[in-house]
């Protein structure tokens, strides 16, 4: 018996392995996202400052370990069997949940997956026992004074976190001003002090207590001389800033490094307990029960040992930051789950990742209802005085980064000062929570959600959150079934879950790697809307729009053979398959939309007078050949669905016929706009002409079929849909190629 849970223990610490990189792809967001999106120094070395703080934050988290033995569950009425049973339920739920939400790319909650986890697993087990043992409750089996002061802590920490971000981004506006360097002179040593001292002592002083190093002597200490010491360090750092501001030095840059190393080690301080919390329960539960509990069985001996505080090893400890260190460097989806924090924060506009809501819309709606009440209220010498502290057109933002040095130096230091204050109370607030809310504040005080953008950047943010709730009540569902399959079905449930769980981190990553093969990074629009050059600017948009008018094209013909090939042959999954990737290119034509028409504006007035006309025709010729895709799937989907009567073979067969050389005309137009191409292009719209006309043909012979009532009308009027959406996609295309040889031509409209 003890070999089996043996076994489990070192499945456990290798699922920590799989946690540990899984987990920091998702949380790297959280101590990179700022020193990333400022471009504050090289991604190399934004990367070793990060993973120092890591190793050192790392060596200062034992006393979190105590969430995972007894913060939710009350050790002291568990067997081991069942403490086991547990354990390997919230580690085989963890890692797979996390894994998903990296590959989707959304940062989601380390934190919330564990406590909701180990919640699910505890109820599970709680029931059973409750159910068998009259003498019982729930409240005897879990902690839910701790589960409840956890949870609201990390749910409170989300409104915390977004109105603080929103007041000192204000504040440092207001005092440094978007051209920060005119207004730096004096107030950046004090910025750099006030900035340096928070780190060192919620960092140190609050980290250092619960460190395996700190005798109960130095710990009295530093207790008895605290304020001491904070004035101490607030003179030296001031003065230090002040140093190197006189050299010539980057303040802000300097705080940005520091900020990232102290979220960096608040990040391993709070969460590594989310990682090999769980594992090393598990391992002190095996240690104690081989030693005490052999007598009494798996089943017979009570985990009071767990009461105790956590003792963990350093070796432990290092070799967790060596993991997470190296999961940094590597992990592709740590990079792509950055991007979706940095492209809801950035100053300027651009792509919209996201959609409009109506939850968004009407929060728009009363803010702008509630600004401009306020707006009235504020005497007009005090709003002037505060839009010229406000002037974006003044901003400093080095090349290529999403927001300047002042935000990032708010985001890192003020995020890093809740977390580390959260650590210091045992309480494992979510940093991802935390660290994005942070940023999101920030942005809004920066006025970075203009009423051009808002709507979408709200869509997000609700999204990202939306998911945070959904890892919850995933986190607490699926560990409550896990465990209850473990405790009932033995080790054949256990080798079955655990054979599912590594088909499943399996697939991911080979699906994850197939999707991303097929993305292509649109870096020519990141370009486009940094860039500044007129010149530049157009090419950068011909550019832009060939590739997006290529991926119209190749949805229309790709749809179009499949919509008519599948209604031919009745295939209503086929049908199903284009008319859901119709509604997915429609939001993509809208975002399309979007981001042409902030392209299309940083263009001089003479060229948008020469070009724009057909920039504008080639984007709605391109909405109607999805729309007209649509129309034609509709119908033939709702026929085949309802089982009504096909086509008869006369009108297969025309109608398969003109539809091999539609697709094959929608074929040789892409490859023109894709290739840049249109000499000659007389030769396809000559057979656009002709396809038409026999399109027609084949309408006035089916109408001469109605009127001789030779043919079904139902199936008629779906005949005579399809011949005219067949006619659309025909005119729309070979007009789609005309106005982009124009948009594309060198030469004055």
């Amino acid at each position: 018996m003890e070999t089996i849970y043996l076994c489990i223990v070192i499945f456990l610490f290798v699922l920590a392995v799989f946690d540990l990189i899984v987990g920091v792809s998702n949380d790297a967001v959280n101590f990179l996202q700022s020193a990333v999106g400022a471009k504050a120094a090289s991604f190399k070395t934004v990367l070793f400052i990060a993973a120092i703080g890591v190793f050192i934050g790392a060596s200062l988290s034992n006393g979190m370990m105590d969430i995972a033995r007894h913060g939710i569950y009350q050790p002291e009425h568990f067997y081991f069997a069942e403490i086991m049973c547990i354990l390997l339920a919230v580690m085989l739920t963890d890692v797979v949940l996390l894994d998903v939400f990296n590959s989707m790319g959304l940062p989601t909650s380390t934190t919330v997956s564990m406590v909701f986890e180990l919640l699910g697993g505890t109820f599970a087990l709680a029931l059973i026992k409750v159910y068998s043992d009259d003498s019982l409750g729930l409240g005897d089996l879990i902690n839910t004074d701790k589960a409840l002061s956890v949870i609201m802590a990390i749910f409170v920490s989300v409104a915390i976190a977004f109105f603080f971000g929103m007041l000192v981004q204000w504040l440092a506006r207001i005092i440094f001003s978007f051209n920060y360097k005119k207004h730096m002179k004096y107030s950046i040593a004090l910025f750099g002090g006030v900035a340096a001292t928070s780190i060192i002592y919620f960092m140190l002083i609050k980290g250092l207590k619960d460190s395996s190093f700190m005798t109960s002597d130095y710990k009295h200490w530093i207790q008895e001389n605290t304020g001491m010491l904070i004035v101490a360090f607030f003179v030296f750092f001031t003065i230090l800033m002040q140093i190197l501001h006189l050299c010539k030095v980057n303040i802000f840059k300097v705080v940005v490094l520091l900020g990232t190393f102290a979220l960096a080690l608040a990040f391993a301080g709070n969460d590594l307990v989310n990682f090999i919390g769980v594992p090393l329960a598990g391992y002190s539960s095996f240690m104690d029960y081989t030693a005490n509990g052999a007598g009494a069985g798996a089943d017979g001996f009570l985990m009071t040992s767990l009461l105790g505080p956590a003792k963990t090893p350093w070796y432990f400890l290092f070799a967790a930051g060596a993991i997470m260190v190296y999961a940094l460097y590597t992990s592709k989806k740590a990079h792509n789950v950055i991007k979706t924090s940095v492209d809801l924060s950035r100053q300027d506009e651009g792509e919209e990742s996201f959609g409009s809501t109506p939850i968004a819309r009407t929060l728009v709606r009363c803010s702008l209802i509630l600004s401009n009440g306020v707006s009235k209220i504020v005497p007009e010498s005090a709003k002037r005085w505060i839009d010229t502290r406000f002037q974006k057109d003044e901003a400093i933002i080095a090349d290529g980064a999403a927001f300047d040095l002042v935000r990032a130096a708010v985001n890192l230091v003020l995020a890093g000062l809740l977390i580390a204050l959260g650590t210091s109370l045992k309480l494992p607030l979510s940093t991802t929570y935390v660290t994005f809310m942070v940023a999101m504040g920030t942005s809004l005080a920066d006025r970075a959600w203009g009423r051009d953008s808002a709507v979408f950047r709200i869509t997000g943010v609700l999204s990202v959150i939306g998911g945070w709730f959904i890892t919850a009540g995933a986190a607490f569902t699926i560990c409550f079934f896990v465990a209850l399959l473990i405790h009932f079905g033995g080790t054949i449930a256990i080798v079955a879950l655990i054979a599912l769980a590594v088909f499943m981190l399996i697939r991911s990553q080979v699906m994850y790697k197939k999707r991303k093969a097929k993305e292509q990074v649109n870096e020519t629009l990141k370009q486009l809307l940094q860039s500044s050059d007129n010149a530049e600017i157009i090419e950068l948009l011909r550019k832009h729009t060939r590739q997006e008018l290529t991926k119209v094209l190749e949805f229309t013909e790709e749809n179009y053979e499949r919509t008519v090939t599948s209604f031919l042959h009745e295939n209503l999954r086929g049908l199903r398959r284009s008319m859901g990737s119709v509604k997915f290119e429609k939001q993509l034509i809208k975002q399309m939309k979007r981001t042409g028409t902030l392209a299309i504006s940083r263009l001089d007035n003479n060229t948008i007078l020469e070009k724009g006309l057909y920039y504008y025709q080639g984007n709605d010729f391109a909405s109607e050949l999805v729309y007209s895709i649509g129309r034609l799937c509709e119908p033939c989907l709702e026929h085949v669905d309802n089982n009504f009567k096909p086509l008869d073979a006369i009108q297969k067969g025309e109608f398969a016929d003109v539809s091999e050389d539609i697709t094959y005309l929608i074929q040789t137009c892409r490859h023109r706009v894709e290739d840049n191409n249109y000499d000659g292009m007389e030769t396809e719209i000559r057979k656009a002409n002709e396809l038409n006309g026999e399109l027609a043909r084949l309408k006035r012979e089916e109408l001469q079929r109605i009127q001789g009532q030779s043919s079904s009308i139902k199936v008629s009027m779906l005949y005579l849909t399809m011949l005219q959406e067949a006619q659309n996609v025909v005119t729309y295309t070979i007009n789609l190629i005309k106005v982009s040889r124009k948009f594309q031509s060198e030469e004055e409209a």
